[in-house]
């Protein structure tokens, strides 16, 4: 039972950056960007297909943890950080700039939740209230990088920057 439990611990708060004294969610994140850049790099689809797989899992653990302690969105609870990175970082694609972008989109759409991202977080319980306003946060941040990336390279071209 035991094991069991330090299994579902170091899950849902992503190896014990959860309990990091100062800033949880960004510890989460960066060690997310660490764990996702090797498969971006291979494979966007793949991370896609591993965002959804582990947010469908953690959904389920955190509403069983909820239920058990009778806490909502527990501040050692991180997994659904790596939910939102994974999205953003699968949807923007690999390379280091790419990866940052990603990283530093989501925490702006994760802190400040604006529109829906905050109605979910305020209004959804359990699991898919904790997983749903980082997995959105996380695709925003995508579809906000790529628009960022595509203006930065059309600046370029228009600009007869590119290639210098």
């Amino acid at each position: 039972m035991k094991k069991h439990k330090l299994i579902k611990d170091l899950f849902l708060s992503l190896f014990y950056t959860g309990y990091s004294p100062k800033a949880p969610g960004t510890m989460g994140s960066i060690l997310a960007v660490i764990l996702g850049a090797p498969i971006v790099y291979y494979s966007q689809e793949t991370l896609f297909l591993l965002s959804v797989f582990v947010a469908l899992v953690a959904i389920k653990h955190i509403d069983l943890y909820e239920e058990r302690t009778h806490t909502h969105d527990d501040k050692t609870i991180v997994i659904d950080e790596l939910i939102g990175v994974w999205l953003a970082m699968s949807i923007i694609g690999f390379g280091w700039i790419e990866c940052l972008i990603a990283f530093v989109l989501f925490r702006i759409f994760d802190i400040y939740k604006p529109s829906l991202i905050g109605k979910i977080d305020r209004e959804c319980k359990g699991g898919l209230g904790v997983v749903g306003d980082d997995a959105l946060a996380g695709v925003l941040a995508g579809i906000v990088g790529v628009l960022l990336l595509m203006g930065v390279d059309n600046f370029l071209v228009f600009s007869g920057l590119e290639g210098e």
